[in-house]
């Protein structure tokens, strides 16, 4: 026997048919008025999971994360509508018999089945819904403005979410010219010079110094030499230049504005009160 605490571990999970075919989410569950115990859940169904389908808690089990129910996936599906103001009233809850005809007793009446009208009570999470004795209005939070709400408010604020991305900032390039410059350096010559030699004639040498005649006039020559500086010029590769790249980290100082918003209260409004008490 399923139990409220179990319907309400059932909300949110994945509801299948008998057959394990998947229905869709369980979005709320309805209890009997009288007894207290689960009675319906809702399902999405539908194309885009738009539409909340009625199926009876009777019969349904945990499959693991899931909920198995007891009728099938198209049963499920062609289930009739419940209006949206929060509850299930007497008409609508004969209709949803009539459709499990023989799941639930054979089309009786919501009556006749023991069962009473099935309103909206906030018990957890605005999905676990009881019926009050006698009673078929809802009992909902709602909002002063926009629409309804559970019976609390959610408060909400911007949160920066700060990454890096990478952006070209610049080209760099290496460009090769000519200068000139003057270079200046020592390098030694030599020359030849003339000196005079004077020899006196000896007995070794005196056959030759008598070659040239007793008295005579004579021109004796040398050529003289000097070394003089030459330039040439060659090119020749002194060093490779390349452009690298290298990563420099730095603190970059974020100044954002983000919203939130501030929940103030409470306002009490006592306008509505009995003049008369």
């Amino acid at each position: 026997m399923i139990t409220t605490n179990d319907a309400e571990q059932f909300i949110g999970r994945t509801a299948v048919d008998a057959e394990g075919s998947k229905v869709g989410k369980i979005g709320q569950v309805y209890l009997d008025e009288r007894t207290g115990q689960p009675q319906w859940v809702t399902v999405t169904t539908g194309v885009f999971g738009t539409r909340q389908s009625l199926a009876p808690v009777c019969g349904s089990r945990f499959d693991g994360d899931r909920v198995m129910l007891a009728v099938s996936k198209d049963l499920i599906k062609d289930a009739p509508s419940i209006g949206d103001d929060g509850r299930i009233d007497d008409g609508e809850q004969d209709a949803l018999y009539r459709h499990y005809d023989g799941f639930l007793g054979g089309g009786e009446t919501a009556g006749q089945a023991g069962y009473g009208s099935g309103v909206q009570a906030d018990v957890q999470a605005d999905s676990v819904h009881s019926g009050l004795a006698g009673g078929t209005a809802a009992v909902q939070g709602r909002a002063a403005s926009g629409p309804p709400t559970d019976d609390a408010m959610t408060r909400s604020e911007e949160r920066l979410r700060v990454g890096t991305e990478t952006v070209e900032t610049g080209r760099a390039r290496l460009r090769k010219y000519v200068v000139t410059e003057n270079v200046s350096t020592t390098v030694p010559v030599s020359h030849e010079e003339v000196r005079v030699e004077r020899e006196p004639i000896t007995d070794a040498d005196r056959d030759a110094g008598l070659l040239g005649g007793p008295i005579s006039e004579e021109e004796h020559e040398v050529t003289l030499r000097a070394e003089r500086p030459i330039v040439a010029k060659e090119a020749v590769p002194v060093e490779r230049v390349r452009l690298a790249t290298q990563t420099v980290t730095e603190d970059a100082e974020i100044d954002e504005t983000v919203r939130k918003e501030q929940i103030e209260g409470p306002d009490i409004d006592v306008s509505g009160r009995d003049a008369g008490r």
